[in-house]
């Protein structure tokens, strides 16, 4: 597979990346989060009020076991049943206590296997999509269409040492607040506004989460 280049914003230079390291309630788990696109990092980089910095690897790709989410073999609920394992849902209703139990038992994944996931980020415009799904407000199509409304809005993830032991610090540079934290504003506020224009316009037929709990099938 070769080397990659590889990204990752922080609020600091990060030169040696520490397997075990992170939060356990991020997306995937603990593991090391980057991006293939730079200007996704800088974004990833700032807060409102603090500058960051954007810190660029080097990957060996050879003997890593990849989980691409992204891939034909998988579908949008295997990405979401590793959400429900690891973020924190709101499940007060029958319907979302039943749902999220339907998804971890058929869709999760078992991650251990893997080095390194391939998948989306949920950041707040994906998250507060996933929670419309789980709460049946919105259709599986829906949400799909939803998936695809962040321009890449998506991440590589090292979970194992072996991807640690690979990826290697190239530099780092400083991230300014106020040329990147508009742009990602931005990019959330887009992506739900078409979200919210797509649902005004759409139907919303298709099947919903209290259909695939009682055997719908999907096309997987």
């Amino acid at each position: 597979m070769g080397k990659e280049v590889l990204y990752h914003g922080s609020i600091s230079i990060i030169e040696k990346p520490e397997y075990g390291k992170g939060k356990p309630y991020n997306d995937y788990g603990r593991g090391f989060y980057c991006t293939k696109h730079i200007e996704l990092a800088k974004e990833w980089a700032v807060g409102e009020n603090t500058d960051g910095y954007v810190n660029r690897y080097e990957i060996d790709m050879n003997g890593l076991k990849t989980l691409d989410l992204l891939s034909e073999q998988y579908n949008i609920l295997h990405w979401l049943a590793l959400l429900l394992r690891n973020r924190e849902f709101s499940t007060k209703s029958p319907i979302a206590s039943r749902g999220k139990e339907f998804l971890l038992n058929h869709y999760l994944i078992n991650t251990a296997e893997y080095d390194l996931i391939i998948g989306y980020r949920a950041d707040d415009s994906y998250f507060a999509f996933a929670r419309d799904f789980l709460n049946n407000t919105i259709t599986l199509e829906q949400l799909k269409y939803a998936m695809e409304l962040g321009e890449l809005k998506e991440q590589h993830v090292l979970i194992s040492k072996k991807a640690f032991d690979q990826i290697v610090f190239l530099s780092g540079e400083t991230v300014d607040r106020s040329i990147c934290y508009p742009k990602r504003k931005e990019s959330d506020d887009r992506a739900r506004k078409a979200y919210f224009d797509r649902l005004t316009e759409d139907s919303a037929s298709g099947i919903y989460l209290r259909d695939l709990i009682n055997g719908a099938d999907i096309d997987e």
